[in-house]
């Protein structure tokens, strides 16, 4: 049965296209029971995230016009504004395309881990819609695998790659393990929004958040269980921070060390990690001077980005080798598989021959015919029986000059080499 994997994603796709063909969590279900009812499609599973919308099916044929017209149709779209922004990945093509998409190679950010537990999701709503068959159901499990090999085996996730992760990665070298700590994010911006997604990860203690629009800063804070302060309150509120990150389009420094001094003084000299992502710089560079505070500009983040992407890249390298091998060794399993049917009925032919010539040779011995006789009559009759077609085959191959069949014939008979035409 063969496969293919059909979609669209942030490399070929704007966001405009890319919303319109997303599948909400609870439509999830219906699309998918209505997709395997197309007459070519057997098994299928859909990845759906902000990023890609994704067809996984195991097809009778490679009819991909007809995946396109039913994506297209079920959105309400026309299938001509859809095929310029789709690509098409059939066979090991589609396998080795899932199994990068899960390792984090084909994200917007190199290495990222969130995609593979959106492919989890994936499976698990194919697999309740009752629409993965033995072939896509192997190929999800060999992907979560692989994508473990991969992040076990290489640093592709073990390096910050953006501001906001390598600012959380500095805080948990600075106090290790986070789930006590408490974060002050000053900004409410897109920035702020991902410093925020990534302590949550982290299992942060508490995030206040403060922005000059409070109501800004309430959305933020509702969103990863914080609180929301105005700007003028952070004093009151600084001694309670052991990480400040701020990101603001400020034209002016927010914090200033005067301030800095007395909640330092109020912690009781307890370590104060800041980063100020900001430019202009929402933090004045005199804080640097105080101890206990350990304060980094984005200047000090872009090394460690850097180094991360440098990291990420070599590892993406080696992921890439490990992913060609399991690609292969899963379209093995897959041309095994579709062999064994072909095994299946030749074992049932032969069974069906050998019973038939026994009841013959049984009732010959029934009759009192000779036992040695009758020995050589089953072997004989069954050898014939059982090498009339393929031998009826090969002479006509040969007749109408197929060499091919020949060949496979002596390959699977194990012949030796084919004679010489002379």
């Amino acid at each position: 049965m063969p496969l293919l994997a059909l979609g669209l994603n942030h490399r070929t796709a704007p966001v405009e296209i890319r919303e319109k063909v997303a599948f909400p969590p609870e439509r999830l279900p219906e699309a998918l029971r209505e997709l395997v009812r197309l007459p070519a499609v057997n098994e299928a599973a859909i990845v759906s995230t902000c990023n890609r919308t994704e067809l996984y099916c195991g097809v009778e044929a490679l009819e991909q016009e007809r995946l396109l017209r039913w994506l297209a149709g079920y959105h309400r779209l026309p299938a001509e504004v859809l095929a310029p922004n789709v690509y098409v990945h059939p066979e090991q093509s589609a396998v080795r395309h899932i199994l990068r998409v899960a390792s984090g190679l084909d994200s917007m950010v190199l290495g990222e881990p969130q995609i593979l537990g959106q492919i989890k999701d994936a499976y698990r709503a194919a697999t309740e819609a009752g629409t993965l068959g033995r072939v896509l159901g192997r190929l999800f499990q060999h992907t979560f695998a692989v994508a473990k090999q991969v992040r076990t085996d290489t640093a592709i996730g073990s390096s910050p790659v953006s501001v906001a992760f390598a600012a959380v990665r500095l805080a948990q070298q600075i106090f290790g393990d986070l789930a006590r700590q408490t974060a002050l994010l000053i900004g409410a911006g897109e920035t702020i929004e991902l410093v925020a997604r990534h302590l949550v990860e982290q299992r942060i203690g508490r995030i206040i958040v403060a922005n000059r629009t409070v109501e800004r800063a309430a959305h933020l804070a509702e969103a990863v269980d914080g609180y929301a302060i105005a700007l003028k309150e952070i004093p009151t509120h600084l001694a309670d921070a052991d990480i400040v990150i701020s990101s603001t389009a400020s034209p002016l420094p927010i914090l200033g060390k005067g301030a800095v001094e007395r909640a330092i003084r109020e912690r009781r000299h307890r370590p104060m990690f800041m980063v100020d992502i900001a430019v202009p710089r929402d933090i004045e560079p005199e804080v640097a001077e105080l101890d206990d505070v350990y304060l980094y500009t984005v200047d000090d983040l872009r090394d460690v980005i850097e180094e991360g992407l440098a990291s990420r890249r070599e590892a993406a390298r080696q992921a890439e080798e490990i992913i060609d091998v399991q690609a292969r060794r899963f379209m093995d399993w897959v041309r095994a598989l579709e062999a064994v049917g072909s095994i299946r009925t030749l074992r049932e032919q032969a069974d069906a021959v050998r019973e038939e010539v026994l009841e013959k040779a049984l009732r010959r011995l029934a009759a009192g015919r000779d036992p040695a006789e009758t020995a050589r009559w089953l072997a004989h009759t069954l050898t014939n029986k059982l090498l009339h077609a393929p031998s009826v085959g090969m002479r006509q191959a040969a007749l109408e000059g197929r060499e091919g069949v020949i060949e496979a014939a002596h390959e699977l008979f194990r012949l030796g080499p084919p004679p010489r035409r002379g």
